[in-house]
């Protein structure tokens, strides 16, 4: 299946996009992908290091004749986001990414593609081997763990680098030159509650809600896409108040950069309530899926017969937790009053898990002004305190400011518009780019971001174009090639 890979153009990035997508590289388990890429620097004879952190960086001398120019550094992550279908067979540990080519996309089988940001890190592999191509002084940087806490960008330190461009290969669309993003922050409450025995003459059920679209939950926040999290807690909010449903355990959603897509609830409905229980379970799901039939068309909900084995929640503390995650923002909090449809303050409520005495709820929330996405944050833990809950704010990084008047974004424009006659659209994004942090410690580095087509980042469905990947190679060997 691969193999129909390896036979695109440019053959060699495609080869290399093969190569990577065989290495298994969750984050904050890079170890593999780092030697992967350390040892390919090394066999091309190349300067190589690893930092402290386990960033790699690969240095490469100019093209004959382009000595003097200013350094550039080529920057992409290794790590990629694992996501899969429920009912896909697939241990991200162990196994290759299976791909496939379906018209001018490359996909994969029921999994994440790993085309963000494989493709960027290919494509450097690419220009670093070979021997056609102008360029001027190189330094490639290759970043861990930008998926989950960006802590490879932050720990890299100043004076490693010599550069004075940055070109960031992690945009999604190859039309995009972006100059700014949204900075981000982990918030997590967690806490433990008391425990009941489940009471004679109920019924037990697992409900489950999947199908939902997902997506990226920066880059597509504002698409209105399905949040399971909050989709499973309106129906166990309603059916707890109409109902007296109990419930013993959720378990929805996964990475915090992902909109989550399914949850699974096991409960228990009182006898002489389960006629009318399911009756409002086949007319809730309705009203949802009419709600987000454009969004989310595969939505779907079930109710399965199941013996429900472990405790329920107290009825007060049920009743407390529902209604906070009922409250908990989620999606737009704010657009940019700036900056024409720019998302510029999120949340995402991406992951719930509610069992055995133990909850957790996890949020990402992003802004591209600091001091509302703590604002925002703030509120966030004021509602899961009401519930008597630990929250803790981790990982919070800071946006990167956009500089249109600089002239890297002015030259990568103006090539933009003499190769393709069109106009680039430049603009910031509500993703968190590591430019931003990266600039803490580069202060003078010009920087942009730019690269090829990617749909349903962060999903199953991720996707990339075959004929935007040719495109984008072409501008960057330009770019390289034109710059002073």
């Amino acid at each position: 299946m691969n193999e129909e890979i390896r036979n695109l153009e440019p053959k060699a990035l495609w080869n290399n996009f093969a190569d990577l997508n065989a290495v298994p590289r969750p984050s904050k388990k890079e170890g593999r992908v780092i030697e992967f890429i350390k040892k390919y620097g090394e066999s091309l004879g190349l300067p190589t290091s690893v930092d402290e952190t386990g960033n790699v960086i690969i240095k490469k001398p100019a093209s004959k004749g382009m000595e003097n120019r200013e350094t550039v550094c080529l920057q992409s992550h290794l790590d990629m986001v694992h996501q899969k279908n429920n009912d896909t067979n697939f241990d991200f540990n162990t196994q290759g990414i299976e791909m496939y080519v379906d018209g001018d996309w490359v996909k994969a089988k029921g999994t994440t593609l790993g085309a963000d940001n494989g493709i960027g890190v290919s494509t450097i592999m690419t220009i670093l081997a070979s021997k056609d191509i102008a360029h001027p002084p190189l330094e490639a940087l290759f970043t861990i763990d930008e998926e989950t806490g960006m802590t490879g960008a932050s720990g890299l330190k100043g004076g490693v680098l010599k550069a004075s461009i940055l070109l960031n290969l992690d945009t999604e669309d190859d039309h995009e030159l972006t100059i700014g993003c949204a900075g981000g922050v982990d918030v997590t409450a967690t806490g433990t509650y008391t425990e009941e025995n489940i009471p004679a003459n109920n019924i037990g059920y697992l409900l489950i809600l999947k199908g939902l679209a997902g997506g990226h939950s920066g880059m597509e926040i504002h698409l209105g896409k399905g949040n399971s999290n909050k989709l499973m807690n309106r129906i166990l909010e309603q059916a707890a108040e109409k109902f007296s449903i109990r419930v013993s355990s959720v378990d929805g959603g996964g990475l915090r950069n992902a909109i989550p897509r399914e949850s699974r609830s096991e409960i228990v409905v009182p006898k002489e309530n389960d006629a009318e229980f399911k009756n409002f379970i086949e007319s809730e799901t309705a009203t949802i899926k009419k709600e987000y039939a454009t969004t989310d068309p595969g939505l779907q909900v079930s109710l399965e017969p199941k013996e429900v084995k472990g405790k329920l929640l107290s009825k007060s503390f049920q009743d407390t937790l529902l209604r906070a995650i009922y409250a908990a923002p989620n999606g737009i909090f704010r657009m940019s009053p700036d900056v024409q449809g720019l998302v510029q303050t999120s949340n995402n409520v991406a992951r719930v898990i509610v069992k055995d005495g133990q909850y957790s709820i996890q949020n990402l929330t992003r802004s591209s002004v600091d001091s509302e996405k703590m604002d925002l944050a703030r509120e966030i833990r004021c509602t899961f305190e009401l519930t008597g809950a630990k929250v803790d704010f981790n990982g919070s990084y800071s946006g990167w400011t956009a500089k249109p008047d600089t002239p890297l974004v002015k030259f990568m424009s103006n090539l933009y518009r003499e190769m393709f006659h069109s106009e680039p659209l430049v603009d910031a994004c509500h993703a968190g780019l590591e430019c931003g942090i990266i600039g803490t410690n580069y202060p003078n580095m010009q920087m942009i971001s730019f690269g090829p087509n990617i749909l349903g980042a962060h999903s199953p469905d991720e996707k990339v174009q075959i004929s935007s990947v040719q495109k984008f190679w072409r501008y960057l060997k330009e770019a390289l090639g034109k710059m002073d």
